[in-house]
């Protein structure tokens, strides 16, 4: 799993502390001087936590800055175990929620519950078909039945290509049956995509 990214502005005394111990945390601790810094990296991992010593500093009161990608610590003293443990926290509360609603074209996909929806209507995935959609609407790019075997089957040189094959068919056939919706998953001579 990919480390999420606590990032530290105007509070240099816990940097130099997480700093210290960096190999033993769960996450990546980032200095930043700014805070068009962090909304830069928001765009990219809504998973991104800020973490300040003070929340009425003006460059905190952006408009643009979910309040739940904040951290503030003001309740000090407290010990590093339990700053650590209240980023941690705060990281699983940012997963969920992320992970409760990301959106795909017309729908939403409910990582935790694995529903995928459009208006009122819900279908339960498996997580192989999760897999797929993740796969396919992340990279915007065409993929073949060999790089879906590698990137999602874990490749397997004795695997036939029709199980790929076979589970696209099914899912896009349970899209299709669910929400009319032949188009979801497209294929073409260089492989099947999300447009």
């Amino acid at each position: 799993m990919i480390k999420q990214n606590a990032f530290i502005i105007n509070y240099d005394s816990l940097y130099e502390i997480l700093d210290e111990i960096k190999d033993n945390l769960s996450f990546n601790i980032i200095k930043l001087k700014n805070i068009d810094d962090f909304l830069t990296t928001l765009s990219l991992n809504p998973n991104n936590l800020l973490i300040t010593q003070r929340l009425k500093e003006k460059s905190l009161l952006n408009k643009s800055l979910n309040k739940k990608n904040i951290l503030c610590l003001e309740e000090l003293p407290m010990s590093i175990s339990k700053v650590i443990e209240l980023i941690n926290i705060h990281f699983i509360k940012l997963r969920f929620n992320h992970q409760s609603k990301i959106n795909i074209k017309q729908y939403q996909l409910n990582l935790n519950s694995k529903f995928f929806s459009n208006d009122f209507v819900n279908l339960k995935l498996t997580e192989k078909e999760i897999e797929i959609i993740l796969y396919l609407n992340e990279s915007k790019k065409k993929h073949n039945v060999l790089d879906l075997q590698k990137n999602i089957w874990a490749y397997s040189a004795d695997m036939e290509t029709h199980t790929v094959e076979t589970h696209i068919y099914r899912l896009r056939k349970k899209i299709n049956d669910k929400f009319n919706d032949e188009n979801f998953i497209s294929s073409d001579k260089n492989g099947y995509f999300i447009a």
